[in-house]
């Protein structure tokens, strides 16, 4: 019987915590649980439980196209620090992949990591050793070899 979403990843926050970018992505395609899986892990560890999406659009909503780019990383800094504690959840992190924000999204949720454990969930698979985000056809598409992160999965059991 595979393992409770939300049991690997308290599980793996105890692993992170040894690493230097305090990273984990929660990987699977919409839909699959790891909203639900996030929101059991906030009730069972008061950790804060941050919608990205939503956060960001407030904060850039008086900002120009060309300042969205340039904020994006101290406003999502800024949202990060303000979560208290030693974790934060994310969830519904899509804008930051948006092409016009110029953003690299694996690498901006590393540097968060280093001060706080982030759990953060991922619209994606993992294919042939790698971390992937979007259709390859897709403009937002990315591909990352699995290394400086953990990962918890439906799919990833180990």
């Amino acid at each position: 019987m595979a393992e409770p979403l939300a049991d690997q990843i308290i599980r793996k926050v105890k692993q992170a915590a040894e690493l230097y970018h305090r990273l984990l992505l929660v990987v699977a395609p919409a839909g699959a649980g790891k909203t639900t899986a996030l929101r059991d892990v906030r009730d069972r560890t008061g950790a804060p439980l941050v919608n990205i999406n939503l956060e960001l659009s407030r904060q850039m909503l008086e900002l120009t196209e060309r300042q969205h780019a340039l904020q994006l990383p101290r406003l999502l800094r800024e949202i990060i620090g303000n979560g208290g504690g030693e974790m934060i959840l994310l969830d519904n992190i899509e804008v930051i992949f948006d092409v016009g924000l110029k953003q690299d999204p694996l690498r901006l949720l590393q540097g968060l990591s280093r001060n706080k454990t982030v759990v953060a969930a991922w619209n994606g698979s993992i294919v042939e050793d790698s971390l992937t985000y979007a259709a390859p056809d897709h403009p937002e598409y990315r591909r990352y070899p699995m290394r400086d992160f953990l990962v918890a999965s439906p799919a990833v059991t180990t």
